[in-house]
């Protein structure tokens, strides 16, 4: 068996190359295409990431939602666990603080009050470091949204927000991977294979 190099590495570093100036503008147009699917139109409750360092930013996704009068609820990290819970919040400058690996988080008051059953999440909104054309997707190597999306909110769809640079041809996935509905980047829309199956058989 031939060892193939990990592609998260070199595309991480690609994405730190993106000037402050050039993530705002993308992640501008990444949530433009993200507003105008049809999908989203029709969904209540969503879990979005807070972005940290390059990511594709969300908080401007954030506070639109809460705007629209949408349940939304940003991951709680259990390190011991190896679990992210989902917590609704109404006011993210107030409620959130750096938590797990410095990612903004809800503050313990806010936790204890307000975890949202994974079961009602319509929508998660997934960070990832690497993608590819089947809606593919490799995290940051801790299995956590695998996690989520395979046991806790298998009903949800899931959709990745990814610069173009971030996505290649075809990974190789291990059988925990949980491969996405939708990826967003600023010049397409990629449908998962998990979506295409529902929408040829539906």
């Amino acid at each position: 068996m031939i060892n193939t190099p990990d592609p998260r590495q070199e595309t991480l570093a690609l994405r730190d190359q993106l000037s402050p100036e050039e993530r705002s503008f993308k992640s501008d147009l990444i949530l433009e295409r993200f507003w105008d699917l049809p999908e989203i139109a029709r969904c209540r409750s969503f879990l979005v990431y807070v972005d940290f360092r390059s990511e594709v930013r969300t908080w401007d996704l954030l506070t639109q939602l809460l705007l629209l009068g949408r349940i939304v609820a940003v991951p709680l990290t259990r390190v011991l666990e190896k679990k992210i819970i989902p917590i609704q919040v109404t006011d993210p400058v107030k409620e959130l603080t750096p938590g797990y690996c410095g990612i903004p988080e809800p503050r313990s008051a806010v936790s204890e009050r307000s975890r949202l059953d994974p079961t009602l999440v319509d929508v998660v909104i997934v960070p990832g470091s690497v993608f590819d054309q089947q809606g593919g997707r490799m995290g940051y190597g801790g299995g956590y949204y695998d996690r989520f999306l395979a046991h806790e909110a298998p009903q949800a769809l899931r959709v990745g927000l990814a610069y173009d640079l971030q996505i290649i041809p075809q990974l190789e996935l291990a059988p925990h991977d949980q491969t996405l509905d939708l990826v967003i980047t600023e010049s397409r829309v990629i449908t998962g294979r998990r979506l295409r199956t529902e929408k040829d058989t539906g």
